[in-house]
């Protein structure tokens, strides 16, 4: 079930334009900076998109005027939290994912806010990632950082299946909605 979801979404986002793209993760980003846990924190940490992704860019270049700013740099199968302090100062690292060319790692403690990736999520803020783990281990080493999924709105699903190893997130921030996941 989990690869027939997996495949019909990512299905449907690769099939948006990249005008499409923008303008949702524009609405998405608007709807993101309004929110309270968005506001109050001081460090965060983004996602580099690519391909069809939520466009994180803007929001990480918007984010620097005034926050830490956080992207993940994978080394040996995990993710390492590394501050960026250029966002055009990135190259392409495992899977052709934009990363800091160095790590200046930042203690997980020390994260507010992590925005999550992911090809779909269900309101109980289970998700489905593309299938590495990688962020299920990074946020069970953050366990007071507010984890926020940002999608388009029809990547959030009834129900996802869920597995002794998955983390789920707080919220959903998509182009029409914040949904408030449940505990």
């Amino acid at each position: 079930m989990k690869n027939q979801l997996k495949e019909s979404i990512l299905e449907k986002r690769n099939s948006l334009s990249r005008e499409e793209i923008l303008e949702k993760s524009n609405q998405i980003k608007i709807n993101l900076f309004s929110l309270g846990h968005y506001k109050k924190s001081k460090t965060v940490m983004f996602f580099a998109s690519f391909s069809s992704e939520v466009h994180t860019h803007d929001m990480v270049k918007e984010s620097l005027k005034n926050k830490t700013v956080v992207l993940p740099k994978v080394a040996q199968h995990e993710i390492e939290p590394s501050v960026v302090i250029d966002f055009d100062n990135l190259i392409p690292g495992k899977f052709g994912i934009p990363e800091p060319i160095e790590a200046m790692k930042i203690a997980h403690k020390n994260i507010d806010l992590v925005l999550v990736p992911g090809i779909a999520f269900d309101k109980e803020g289970h998700r489905i990632g593309y299938g590495y783990g990688y962020y299920d281990k990074f946020l069970r080493k953050a366990p007071k950082a507010v984890k926020i999924g940002l999608a388009f709105d029809f990547q959030l699903v009834d129900k996802i299946p869920k597995e002794t190893h998955d983390v789920p997130v707080d919220m959903i921030v998509t182009e029409k909605r914040v949904v408030q996941c449940g505990k």
